[in-house]
């Protein structure tokens, strides 16, 4: 920081205490002791943000911009304190008048900025560019009701508006606005600030934008609302239902009102700083997470050719050179594909740009894989990314080499120098100073406080590896987490829950290849083992927190399996005693935030080679948890760190699947028909039981889609699941040796730091100043 905003913070540090009462008296006129917890948290939020307006602003010659339709932000309050440093320092000013800040941290709303893995990570790499002291800033927008709010009802997910912006927020407005074009009409953007501090450094921006004409009336009921008025809809939901055509253009327009600001805010600092545009690659390097943002590319080309007087091939190229993109996923579903009519209905001026980018690959490269525009005339929105980008990146090493040696081979054969792997990282000040205060207090008593600024440091802690007070400390943190926990699940979802149970959590985006209905089939067959009298040594209980989106039948069918499941268990007698089955309702960031702490078995079961990599296994490993997972994503490198003895790896691997895929010789009723454990477990879905409490429809189409498609290969590892699942949950009962794994998976977390993904990101990629 420079000497002058350092004063100005020391001064304000200093005299914390005098400041909020200062702020107390200026906006309520009494004392802190006197305001509510809803009044001391604007309070906070006002101290706080005077804080920030005094922290450095990053400015080098040259700039990221990470542009993302979603940043999964979480509640802000306590994460800029802890990265301020003054969290400590708040809380004992509370205490003193009578004030718990965790109390009061719940009147906070979480953002609803983003659904799931994707907008964590981009909010945990803010973070961390900020923590580097790198230039840096994210690019998104401003969703007025975010995914939605999930409410069950009748055991059916139901969607409802998640309204979170208040009068007073974190949210700075600004006066810069933009117009945007689109083939039939024109609308006027807002910028909105939200600042991301960087521990102990300063502060980046993230830019969100909003339209001046948003209507929030429009929703009428749930989520529903008419899609076709663009200008009055564009920045309400994020991924609206796109399973009609109406839908899928609302989807076009969003992604080019973001690329259009998104382009115009770029040049307008460049000119700002009056630099060359043909040198922009020099001064901006735009990152593009995922494919929704890819039409940055032909928006800047045609900038740069119709307002800014380059020729076509200087503007490719220098466009090329300044964007890069992340690929995040390996299913075919999530590369988007756009029909070429509708791009030539919502954003007709960029069509002739694509069509010039899909004409020059056409001339080097005859293999119809490769071409942007397939015989089909839809637009694969990658694969200008990819020719046109000079950076292609996966997100696990397994990620990568299945994105190289299969998925995009074809384009690996032509840029062998453009891919490269970037493992995803977690921001350590939340998931674990922010979330876990007891096991971060104690890491620092133990080990020092390097681990914060250097998540590496944490394997200081293997040093303690055999000592026996150090070990108990570690499982009492843990029980102390699950006894918050229980007390939030009886608050929240009214399940009484043994906290001498073992905590089994899956928690993430509802989606056949992550497989929950695997582990709802494993809860199935214990609740028989149960019934027919095996009885487990100790009482288990399985948590699940998840969305499904609202056009996804089937993932919507898997919860209310699910829901089913918890409504038989938790109220059979001769049952519960034993088991318990909770799905939490609204999973978001403040969920995860209780849930992660208290978990003891982490599952991560995807199928694999599906999942790029996943961030929930590291922020469960970090706090404590022992991974239940395939050999797929991240998990690959967890294992490899912790080794086999402190991990639990099942299932057939990643290069099998593929086999499997290219052959399309998988049948699940084969494994259904030779096993008596999987026909069970599979036909209780369609029990009298089940239909008793369920919905008919929804349990027949889940237990036909298991039976006849099964495209995620459920059935292909339930034996192995139950087994190894089996052999987690009697290693529990081998305390010393489980509070060494709990250990070990602490101490060798540190790899999976964003601050270590980011400084990769800069080395190979970016290059910032």
């Amino acid at each position: 920081m420079s000497k002058h905003t350092n004063m100005q913070r020391d001064v304000l540090v200093l005299n914390l205490e005098e400041q909020l009462e200062g702020i107390a008296e200026e906006k309520y006129g009494k004392s802190l002791k006197e305001c509510t917890d809803r009044e001391t948290y604007f309070v906070l939020l006002d101290m706080t943000t005077r804080l920030m307006n005094v922290a450095e602003v990053y400015n080098g010659e040259k700039k990221v911009y990470y542009i993302s339709m979603e940043f999964l932000i979480g509640k802000l309050l306590s994460n800029n304190l802890i990265n301020l440093r003054v969290y400590d320092r708040v809380k004992a000013i509370l205490e003193k008048n009578g004030k718990d800040l965790a109390v009061i941290e719940e009147c906070e709303p979480e953002p609803s900025l983003g659904n799931g893995g994707l907008g964590r990570l981009a909010a945990c790499f803010l973070d961390s560019i900020a923590t580097l002291g790198l230039a840096g800033e994210g690019i998104g927008l401003n969703y007025h009701f975010g995914l939605f709010k999930q409410v069950f009802k009748d055991h059916l997910q139901n969607a409802e508006k998640n309204d979170w912006i208040e009068e007073q927020s974190w949210l700075e407005k600004t006066d810069t606005t933009f117009e945007v074009s689109f083939g039939d009409k024109k609308v006027v953007s807002r910028l909105y600030n939200m600042d991301v501090v960087g521990y102990d450094t300063g502060v980046n921006k993230l830019r969100l934008f909003d339209i001046e004409s948003i209507d929030e009336s429009l929703v009428k009921k749930g989520i529903d609302f008419d899609k076709t008025k663009i200008d009055k809809n564009l920045t309400l939901f994020l991924y609206p239902d796109d399973s009609d055509e109406a839908g899928n253009l609302l989807r076009i327009y969003q992604e080019y009102f973001l690329v259009s600001n998104a382009a115009q805010l770029i040049l307008r600092e460049q000119k700002e700083r009056q630099y060359d545009l043909h040198e922009l690659n020099n001064h901006a390097v735009i990152q593009i997470n995922d494919t929704h943002p890819t039409m940055i590319i032909p928006e800047l080309i045609r900038i740069l050719v119709e307002e800014k007087a380059f020729s076509m091939d200087d503007a490719i190229d220098v466009v090329s050179k300044t964007c890069a993109y992340t690929n995040h996923t390996i299913l075919a579903e999530a590369l988007e594909t756009w029909p070429l009519k509708y791009l030539e209905k919502v954003v007709p001026q960029l069509v002739p740009y694509i069509k010039e980018l899909d004409k020059r690959v056409r001339a080097k490269y005859k293999n119809p894989k490769v071409q942007i525009i397939d015989k089909d005339k839809k637009v694969h929105m990658a694969f200008i990314d990819i020719h046109y980008g000079f950076s292609i990146n996966g997100v696990a090493a397994i990620h990568t080499d299945i994105l190289k040696d299969s998925e995009l081979n074809d384009f690996y054969k032509i840029y062998p120098e453009k891919f490269n792997n970037k493992t995803n990282g977690i921001t350590f000040r939340r998931w674990l100073l922010s979330c876990n205060h007891p096991l971060a207090d104690f890491l620092s008593q133990t080990i020092g406080d390097g681990f914060k600024k250097d998540a590496n440091k944490l394997e200081k802690l293997l040093d303690h590896i055999n000592d026996e007070e150090v070990l108990d400390q570690l499982e009492a943190i843990k029980m102390g987490k699950k006894k918050e926990l229980v007390d939030y699940l009886k608050k929240h979802e009214n399940v009484e829950v043994d906290p001498d149970s073992i905590f089994d959590i899956q928690v993430k985006r509802l989606h056949e290849y992550k497989r929950q209905q695997m582990n709802a089939l494993y809860i199935i067959h214990k609740y028989l083992e149960i019934k027919g009298g095996k009885k487990p040594s100790r009482p288990l209980t399985f948590i699940f927190g998840a969305k499904a989106a609202p056009a996804y039948v089937i993932a919507k069918d898997i919860i209310h399996l699910l829901l089913v499941l918890q409504e038989i268990v938790n109220n059979d007698p001769d049952v519960n005693k034993y088991m318990k089955v909770i799905m939490v309702e609204n999973y978001n960031v403040s969920y995860a935030e209780k849930l992660i702490p208290a978990c003891d078995v982490s599952e991560q079961i995807s199928l694999a080679s599906k999942e790029a990599s996943g961030t929930s296994n590291m922020k469960f490993m970090l706090n404590g948890a022992v991974t239940l997972g395939t050999d797929d994503g991240a998990n690959v490198e967890i294992h490899e760190l912790v080794g086999d003895d402190n991990i639990y790896i099942f299932g057939v691997k990643a290069d099998e699947v593929i086999e499997h895929y290219k052959k399309a010789d998988y049948v699940s009723k084969d494994y259904y028909k030779k096993s008596k454990v999987i026909k069970e477990a599979v036909d209780f879905i369609v029990s009298k039981e089940c239909l008793k409490v369920g919905h008919k429809e929804n349990l027949e189409r889940l237990y036909n889609e298991l039976l006849n498609k099964d495209w995620f290969m459920t059935l292909i590892d339930l034996e192995s699941y139950i087994a190894k699942k089996d052999e987690i949950f009697a290693d529990y009962e081998k305390r010393d040796k489980w509070k060494k794994m709990m250990l070990t998976n602490i101490a060798k977390a540190g790899y999976f730091s964003s601050d270590r993904t980011i400084a990769e990101y800069n080395r190979d990629i970016w290059h910032l100043n």
